[in-house]
């Protein structure tokens, strides 16, 4: 994506070689030996070099067609007068330092890309090594250290400890762990417990307290499905696990920093924070006037699921979307504590992947939700993906029971994790996520984000054109074969009977080139693209700044996809998290695609200048209906004026 050498790089050339020229030829006229004559040279030409590059790759100048203009033309001027005087004075052609420049200038990028490209390669080599062509999903090897390490639980603090470290927040001290540049503090909890009486209940808000409590190990994620392609299948979990993790950078800051909230995916029944894809201390590292933040909320029969109809079901009236409600609780207590860390509270921004993209979209029109986040980066999520109903969560309610020979709540509630956890595995096709109930969450949030319900938040939507082989590699062949027919089957009930004729001709169509499932599994892939998109042209109805992102990078190994898990790697920059995942990062795109999440958190325009990253050309990012399309390792801005035209695209 970027290039190799710009007009830029050869200008500075023209006033380098004059530094290293004069530098030596100079010393060299005054009897200074060879070894101080070439030393001097170094100098003066490197620091003339430094200076160029501040001058020529600065805002003033790179924005300013005129400006650039003028300085060219001034280095050209320069140059020749110095050719001059040169070989009038001391005869030495400045010709000949500008060549040996210019083999410096050219050789030396060429040498890096080289070197990156063999790094890159050798990356891609020990990947298609351990994947081969990526039929069995993601494979994970885990060390039994790291293990146990990632699964030390925090204590209570009784004696000393690292003040530096520590932060004072309503619920307790914390005391993080310096690495590097940054302080993490892991593991925080954001509510009580869920557990016993709690159970199935709306989340608590913590005691006041004043003890003191290590930060550094990750709490345990939530009760889960799991499957072969979980990176999280040997973490610990448990149901108590409402905690989050923040991420500051090691300094002093004059003001509070701009904060970014991230929501994990996992399709509502497996996933968490301690995921290595979704650590925030490599971005904060990178982008340190931002404080980064994630978070676990439960998951499956834990967090969705509708027991109205279930002796004693009335007394847990939450349970339908517990899930949303613990993330309520979440933005809530990070409301409320973040300026502790560093953190503005008024200028909150959330990004979410997959489900944790849905929970964004439903919360960005829910009454509970209002003013705990401004700003929304929701890629492949939107409310057209929540398709669960009461009647569904109250028909999982009922598997449960006759899962696990129980009939009542009091016979639910005593259950032990074990049992519930072992049901979840044998019902995970049932399971539900989010219902949109018309209480917490409007009925039809399409209409409602029309109606302004969203109205102040600004939003990234984004959509991928190879995602659903990214789930496959998650939950396997066989269990992939049973989802996309159940998800088929879903979106048939969700529209008229015309509707869902016309979607089984496209099927019948595409599977004369193709397979049944790859078929079934492009429509699922592009009705949910259409579903985001739909949903971006209502929040601008509403009134909301909306700006698109496609994503069409192609997978290092076709059957792994590229979706969710390379954008979430490319946003943070965890180019080793990417590569267990079966991928190799374009650190070029990497750089770019942060940089844009920087500018969105901080509240700028979604714009380059050129060479604001050095070799990468000028871009703006107009809101809806154009949109930021990558590809074939290159940004390009498309705009799609209507369904038509997106659908067209994603054909072609």
């Amino acid at each position: 994506m970027k290039k190799l050498f710009t007009i830029d790089d050869f200008m500075i050339a023209f006033v380098s070689a004059l530094g290293y020229g004069f530098g030596e030829r100079i010393p060299r006229l005054f009897g200074w030996p060879d070894l101080a004559c070439m030393g001097a040279s170094l100098v003066v030409g490197i620091a003339i070099e430094a200076i160029m590059n501040k001058i020529v790759f600065s805002k003033a100048v790179q924005t300013r067609p005129l400006s650039r203009f003028f300085i060219y033309g001034a280095f050209v001027l320069g140059f020749v007068a110095a050719h001059h005087v040169s070989m009038a004075w001391m005869g030495v052609s400045m010709v000949d330092y500008l060549l040996q420049q210019f083999a410096t200038v050219v050789g030396i990028p060429i040498l890096g890309f080289v070197v990156t490209m063999l790094i890159r390669a050798y990356r891609a080599w020990k990947i298609r090594e351990r994947y081969g062509d990526g039929s069995e999903g993601y494979v994970f090897d885990v060390n039994k250290e790291d293990i146990e390490e990632l699964n030390q639980a925090n204590q209570l603090v009784d004696g000393e400890y690292d003040a530096d470290c520590a932060v004072k927040t309503r619920t307790g001290v914390y005391v993080g762990e310096r690495q590097g540049g940054t302080i993490s503090y892991l593991g925080v909890p954001y509510a009580k417990p869920p557990v016993g009486e709690l159970r199935w209940k709306a989340p608590e808000p913590l005691p006041a307290s004043d003890a003191v409590f290590a930060a550094r190990h990750f709490g345990a994620s939530a009760i889960q499905v799991e499957h072969a392609g979980l990176a999280l299948k040997e973490h610990r979990q448990s149901e108590d696990c409402l905690s989050l993790n923040i991420c500051v950078a090691d300094e002093e800051a004059e003001q509070k920093k701009p904060v970014l909230v991230l929501f994990h995916h996992g399709d509502f029944t497996y996933g968490g924070s301690a995921d290595p894809l979704l650590y925030g201390s490599g971005f904060v590292g990178n982008h340190p006037d931002i404080v980064f933040v994630s978070f676990n909320y439960r998951l499956g029969v834990f967090g969705f699921v509708d027991f109205s109809e279930v002796p004693g079901g009335k007394d847990y009236p939450d349970a339908l979307n517990l899930g949303l409600l613990d993330q309520v609780a979440a933005l809530t207590w990070i409301n409320e504590n973040i300026s502790a860390f560093g953190g503005d509270p008024d200028r909150v921004t959330v990004v979410g992947f997959e489900s944790g993209a849905i929970s964004i979209s439903l919360l960005a029109a829910c009454d509970q939700a209002k003013g705990l986040f401004q700003k929304a980066f929701v890629f492949f999520g939107s409310p057209a993906l929540a398709f669960d109903t009461p009647t569904a969560s109250r028909a999982l309610a009922r598997s449960l029971l006759e899962e696990t020979q129980t009939a009542t709540m009091e016979g639910l509630l005593q259950l032990k994790t074990e049992s519930l956890k072992d049901a979840s595995q044998k019902l995970w096709l049932n399971m539900c996520g989010p219902t949109c109930d018309g209480a917490l969450i409007p009925a039809d949030v399409d209409r409602a984000y029309q109606d302004g319900a969203a109205s102040g938040i600004e939003f990234i939507m984004g959509f991928p054109g190879n995602e659903m082989q990214v789930y496959r590699s998650f939950v396997g062949k066989r269990n992939y074969e049973d989802f996309v027919s159940g998800k088929m089957a879903e979106m048939q009930n969700h529209v008229d009977e015309s509707v869902a004729s016309a979607l089984q001709e496209y099927i019948d169509a595409q599977a004369s080139a193709s397979t049944e499932l790859e078929a079934k599994s492009e429509l699922i892939e592009q009705w949910a693209a259409l579903g985001i998109y739909r949903s971006a042209s209502k929040l601008h109805e509403g009134g909301n700044s909306v700006h698109l992102m496609f994503w069409d990078e192609k997978p290092l190994i076709e059957k792994l996809g590229s979706g969710t898990i390379d954008v979430a790697a490319a946003l943070l920059g965890n180019t080793e998290s990417l590569q267990m995942y079966g991928n190799v990062m374009n650190e070029d795109l990497s750089e770019v695609l942060q940089s844009l999440l920087q500018k969105f958190v901080n509240g700028d325009a979604l714009q380059l200048y050129p060479n604001e990253i050095k070799g990468v050309d000028s871009f703006d990012w107009k809101p809806f209906p154009q949109a930021l399309v990558v590809a074939d390792g290159d940004i390009n801005l498309v705009a799609y004026p209507n369904e038509e035209a997106l659908w067209s695209a994603m054909q072609g």
